[in-house]
């Protein structure tokens, strides 16, 4: 089966949601879904249409590259016992780690993805998601 017929109800989600300069590639067997949204609601419903269809995010064949820069959202504190905070591509501890948030740092939540994860972006610009526990609203 081919990558965008796999990955079909994603692109469309992604299309329709609202997704602007969505580029859909696929490269040595992986897809990219480039883009950026204004709704951490839309690019966490995007990253479910993804665990529907590889569970566990096990294939690697996805790259799902969606910017919620824009989008509005509270900001929070980091309150590990002392450590980093890490920031991971995708919702689950699976995911590569594409940035930390340090103790006590502020940062900012784009959305809930669900009861255990966060969308969040640093002020440096690192965007992604990390444990809910591990953030106090401020």
């Amino acid at each position: 089966m081919a990558l965008q017929e796999k990955y079909g109800e994603l692109i469309s989600a992604a299309k329709h949601g609202g997704i602007t300069d969505l580029q859909v590639r696929e490269q040595d067997n992986v897809l990219y879904i480039d883009g950026s949204t204004a709704s951490g609601e839309l690019k966490d419903s995007l990253w479910n249409i993804y665990n529907k269809i590889d569970p566990d995010y096990r294939t690697g064949d996805l790259i799902l590259n969606i910017d919620a820069a824009a989008a509005a959202g509270t900001k929070a504190k980091v309150t590990t016992e002392s450590s980093n905070l890490n920031i991971r591509k995708g919702p689950g501890t699976d995911q590569e780690i594409v940035g930390k948030a340090a103790h006590g740092e502020i940062i900012n939540v784009v959305s809930r993805a669900n009861e255990l994860w966060s969308l969040v972006r640093t002020d440096s610009g690192k965007e992604g998601y990390c444990y809910s526990q591990y953030l106090t609203q401020v």
